[in-house]
């Protein structure tokens, strides 16, 4: 099983996100940059992985598509996948002012 949640902020840029959740959670990300989903931050931990992005994302016809459709207040996105739920990542990342969890999915 593996659990996936996506959260959402208009209030932080995605490198002033990077901080507060490696100030939070003690982790360290890297940039990375695709041409799928543009430049995103992933730290990995031992109970999975953070990735955050900008919701706009690169498009084939040169124009940005958003990465979650049904949430276009959102401007950057964290995503986090863990093998289990983490009720503990969940609070910490819950307490950060102006980040909203949009979505749960277990698969």
């Amino acid at each position: 099983m593996t659990d996936h949640h996506t959260y959402g902020t208009s209030t932080h840029t995605a490198g002033e996100l990077v901080r507060l959740v490696s100030d939070r959670l003690g982790l360290v990300f890297t940039e990375r940059d695709s041409d799928y989903r543009g430049v995103y931050h992933l730290a990995s931990s031992p109970s999975g992985r953070i990735e955050i992005q900008p919701n706009a994302i690169p498009g084939d016809d040169g124009e940005d598509d958003l990465y979650t459709l049904e949430h276009p207040e959102a401007q950057v996105l964290l995503l986090t996948t863990t093998s289990t739920t983490d009720s503990v990542l969940q609070a910490r990342l819950g307490s950060i002012e102006g980040l909203i969890h949009l979505n749960h999915e277990t698969v």
